[in-house]
């Protein structure tokens, strides 16, 4: 087919979606869970949550980003031709309509259904008298002594509010002790407080599941915190901040020290976004945005808790399975059951979170730090969560005396903490602990284990390498919710190649020729591109051209334009795309066999795999990697990413089943249109794919 026809000119946004209001869409497809009647009604609350804390994620990084661009590089353009102030407006329009449908979503569909399974959120004029009579005693024995109402006047300023913390403006008649006319008072709620209080089946009148939330209880009761006087007014109000590290890792002595300086300072970035309630009267309104400096189309009013996501907890205080997704228990394949080393010498293994377990990842870890025969272990850390067997078993390797590296990074984003205290952890027991390199995240998930072993049959005895790599965290946790791929191998090359990245990692020198994977910042943006123009070859000399790609964000402009031109030549695109995706797919002249569809269900989507069919229909030819990379700039340019290729034919097969699967998914996929929406297929009979994965795996 020919090339681009010269008469196609497009501009940028005829080229490039809006991130950030595709990262929106990726919103309101998650919050669409929680109006599936197919789903558990427990999980449907669970997806609602996940909405609203994705949501506040996404002003805390991405709105914040955008408004310091607006205010220093006013008239800088995206790649989608929009200027900061011109994304902040569509942004605006967009998040307010999402608020607002979470909100009827969860006052119009969930409070239904739940009460109908005698799961109720009472209101205060709900309240009967002996409930009324518990909370008051509630609120006095475990509320009130540690609430700190401040009342507001010349020496007594607007306080300093935390980032999304739960807060009260009240509005108060009457003379203080002191004589004073003291109209208003801000009412903090301790985070150590709960947000949802369960009321007793034993009180009376009361069912098996009632709540009632704090603001409520602060609500009835707020008299009782001015003695004398009478508030007339009590309106729950939330502030979200810029919660973006800034760093300046060149100028930083000790990177470490100078994180645990800005995690103190986090609660208090600049302030973007505004919730307050929604019968909260338009003066009082006005007065929280004047005192906070902030726009109208900053300020939100809605009509419930200003912290949807404090809901979450509601799902682990009931005991009712019938409105939870049943529960599974992980396969582990029986050749991982064993010694491990054995296995992984033997043949390749690929493991498929969480259908499969995670723990052959960590065992293979407690095998090497107790056997004699394994002298050194080297291990990224990215996200590892709190109380990890991961971390326990790189400390028993050092406690028992071998020599472990481990390259952690500190600044994984909300992670920072647990990571800096792991770090200190593992330096206390004699491992070694670097952060990687200055300027570019660590965001490869590697282990490398070295052992010395003893002539077998043919097999020479010496140093053999045995690697573990992933497309996902080193967080057992997490393993149980996302899908991701764990890869084992013994292969001399790659393991040479994950030896060659850790040498990169922890010491100095020029970049050095990988054989087998692919590595950001040097090679996989470039390899990728060559593999994008071979399809192209491929389709005009009229052979299979083909490209799968699944991963969890497209935007970067390059890499977009390339499949663009693949498309143009006839190389038939598959994307499985997530989240935010800035590729306009069926635009006629230029996208017209590019499809992009996101699949949203029990399991966040989460493992890279990248299938380049290389002019065969079969699989030998080829070339299928997996990968912790997203095509984004930062995966691509300012990270340490790896792709890692699978040879073996059979676990080839596997995967490439596992992306038809996707491909074939009409009940939890969405079709991504050339406008930035999503749409529903006709569903089929097939199950969803990560059930159909559930029932196979």
């Amino acid at each position: 087919m020919s090339q681009t026809p010269p008469e196609l000119e497009l501009q940028p946004a005829d080229l490039f979606l809006n991130r950030e209001l595709s990262l929106l869409e990726f919103n309101r497809r998650v919050l669409a869970q929680a109006l599936d009647e197919d789903v558990p009604l427990l999980e449907r609350l669970k997806f609602l949550c996940i909405s609203s804390a994705n949501l506040d994620e996404f002003f805390e990084i991405r709105v914040a980003g955008l408004q310091q661009m607006a205010e220093l590089n006013p008239l800088t353009r995206g790649a989608d031709g929009m200027r900061p102030a011109e994304a902040l407006a569509a942004i605006s329009t967009r998040a307010r309509a999402l608020v607002a449908e979470q909100y009827r979503t969860f006052n119009e569909v969930l409070i239904p259904a739940l009460e109908r399974e005698k799961i109720r959120f009472l209101r205060r004029t709900e309240w009967s008298a002996d409930q009324d009579a518990w909370l008051r005693t509630y609120f006095q024995n475990e509320l009130m002594p540690v609430l700190s109402p401040m009342g507001l006047d010349p020496a007594h300023p607007f306080p300093r509010i935390l980032n999304k913390s739960l807060n009260h403006i009240i509005q108060l008649s009457g003379k203080d002790a002191f004589g004073r006319n003291a109209a208003l008072a801000v009412v903090q709620a301790p985070r150590s407080l709960p947000r949802l209080i369960q009321i007793p089946r034993e009180v009376p009148g009361s069912g098996p599941y009632d709540f009632v939330f704090l603001s409520s209880v602060i609500h009835a009761y707020a008299d009782e915190l001015f003695p004398g006087m009478q508030a007339t007014g009590c309106y729950q109000f939330r502030l979200t901040r810029n919660s973006d590290l800034l760093v300046d890792e060149e100028e930083a002595k000790d990177l470490m020290e100078a994180l645990e300086g800005e995690l103190s300072q986090r609660q208090w970035g600049d302030i973007v976004r505004l919730e307050v309630a929604h019968n909260c009267p338009d003066d009082m309104v006005q007065y929280l945005a004047d005192v906070t400096q902030l726009d109208p189309d900053d300020v939100f009013q809605v009509n419930g808790p200003v912290n949807l996501n404090r809901l979450l907890a509601i799902p682990d205080m009931i005991d009712r399975p019938d409105l939870k997704y049943p529960p599974y228990v992980p396969h582990v394949p029986k050749a991982l059951s064993g010694d491990l080393f054995t296995a992984i010498r033997e043949r390749d293994h690929l493991l498929h979170h969480p259908y499969e377990s995670f723990t052959p990842v960590v065992e293979f870890l407690r095998q090497a730090a107790r056997d004699p025969k394994v002298l050194a272990i080297k291990q990224t850390l990215y996200r590892t969560g709190d109380q990890s067997a991961i971390v326990d078993a790189l400390i028993e390797a050092a406690s028992n005396g071998k020599e472990v590296t481990v390259v952690v990074e500190l600044r994984a984003r909300f992670d920072e903490a647990n990571n800096i205290d792991l770090a200190e952890k593992l330096q206390d027991v004699g491992a070694h602990v670097v952060y990687g390199v200055v300027g570019y995240k660590t965001h490869a998930k590697m282990c490398l284990i070295v052992r010395r072993e003893e002539t077998l049959g043919t097999t020479p005895g010496g140093l053999r390498y045995y690697a573990h790599l992933g497309t996902g965290n080193y967080h057992p946790k997490t393993a149980r919710l996302y899908t991701d791929y764990g890869f084992f191998t013994a292969d001399a090359q790659i393991c040479s190649d994950v030896h060659t990245v850790f040498l990169q990692l922890t010491s100095l020198g020029k970049v050095t020729k990988l054989e087998r994977l692919l590595q950001s910042p040097f090679t996989l943006a470039k390899q990728l591109h060559a593999k994008i123009e071979r399809e192209i070859a491929h389709a005009q000399a009229g052979r299979p051209a083909r490209i799968i790609a699944k991963m969890n964000a497209l935007v970067e402009s390059e890499m977009i334009q390339a499949l663009y031109r693949a498309s143009q030549a006839g190389v038939r695109v598959d994307l499985i795309v997530r989240g935010m995706c800035s590729l306009r797919p069926g635009v006629k002249g230029l996208s017209e066999s590019i499809q992009v569809r996101s699949v949203i269900g029990r399991f966040l989507e989460h493992h890279r795999v990248y299938y380049f069919a290389n002019g065969s229909e079969g699989v030998t030819e080829a070339d299928l990697y997996l990968s912790s990379a997203d095509w984004m700039e930062r995966n691509l340019f300012k990270r340490v990413e790896v792709a890692f290729p699978i040879l073996e034919k059979k676990l080839r097969k596997r995967v490439l089943a596992d992306l038809h699967g996707y491909l074939d998914d009409t009940a939890q996929s969405w079709m991504l249109q050339a406008d930035g929406s999503y749409s529903r297929p006709t569903p089929g009979e097939q199950k969803p794919i990560q059930q159909r994965l559930l029932e196979t795996v």
